[in-house]
């Protein structure tokens, strides 16, 4: 049956075939009464698995896997424990994706994965993210401080909750396979984001990751201010900001911003 539908590049289709994994991200699903909310479900093989437990809303862009899921999931869109929304997710998706507590549980384009990562921890609707995305991505979001990839998406992830990488996930279990390793991210949410001006520091935090803190925030503040408020938390001034953990990230925000 899958061979009904070639992966299109304009929608970063790549369709998962390894069962493992899909049994793998069933089995990381959060035990709670949330409904699921699945972007692109594709050929719907994890929607398969995610009607069986709970009622699913799908949000689907290309409007051939809409009429051939109508098609294969008849009997679960009558008896409403599946919705298929056909069209771009991020077009229908303003402060809150669906008026009722929901978990995203999807297997993410990779050129949209980052944008629906950030609006999910923003929507106060969500309450977990559990997504298949490009692993270098998982591991920003994941990144504990002191390692190489901790940065901005990782001081938010650690703002709103709890995340984690539940399974690695290598190129040949989707057809077609593409170019990078994937990996199952797990985002537990305690919190939604709604401080801009933070992100906004720490998007200057982390501007050249490589130079010292002091300097990408001198960018911002004012040199003198950065540094006393590096010094009345302990901080170096040589710190870097992959250095830093996200606690005081929130105290430095602080003492910059007069809070």
């Amino acid at each position: 049956m899958n061979n009904e539908h070639v992966a299109k590049k304009k929608f970063g289709q790549n369709f998962l075939k390894d069962r493992s994994v899909l049994y793998k991200i069933v089995e990381a699903m959060p035990n709670n009464d949330n409904i699921i909310a699945e972007i692109g479900p594709g050929l719907g093989d994890l929607t398969k698995f995610l009607v069986d437990v709970k009622s699913v809303v799908a949000f689907e862009v290309d409007t051939d896997l809409c009429q051939y899921l109508n098609r294969e999931f008849k009997e679960e869109i009558t008896t409403g424990r599946l919705t298929i929304n056909c069209g771009d997710v991020l077009e229908a998706w303003q402060s809150e994706l669906l008026d009722e507590p929901y978990d995203l549980v999807a297997n993410l384009p990779y050129y949209i994965a980052t944008n629906i990562i950030l609006k999910a921890l923003a929507d106060p609707h969500c309450g977990n993210l559990l997504v298949m995305i490009q692993r270098e991505v998982a591991e920003k979001f994941s990144a504990a401080p002191g390692e190489k990839n901790f940065g901005a998406l990782s001081v938010i992830a650690q703002t709103v909750g709890e995340a984690e990488i539940v399974v690695h996930v290598p190129p040949e279990a989707f057809d077609p396979a593409p170019k990078v390793d994937s990996a199952v991210l797990l985002i537990k949410k305690t919190a939604s984001r709604n401080d801009e001006v933070f992100e906004l520091m720490l998007k200057t935090a982390f501007t050249q990751p490589r130079k010292t803190l002091h300097k990408n925030l001198s960018a911002r503040y004012d040199k003198e201010k950065v540094r006393a408020a590096l010094e009345q938390l302990g901080l170096s001034p040589s710190i870097r900001p992959h250095q830093v953990s996200t606690a005081d990230y929130h105290q430095l925000y602080k003492l910059l911003e007069n809070i």
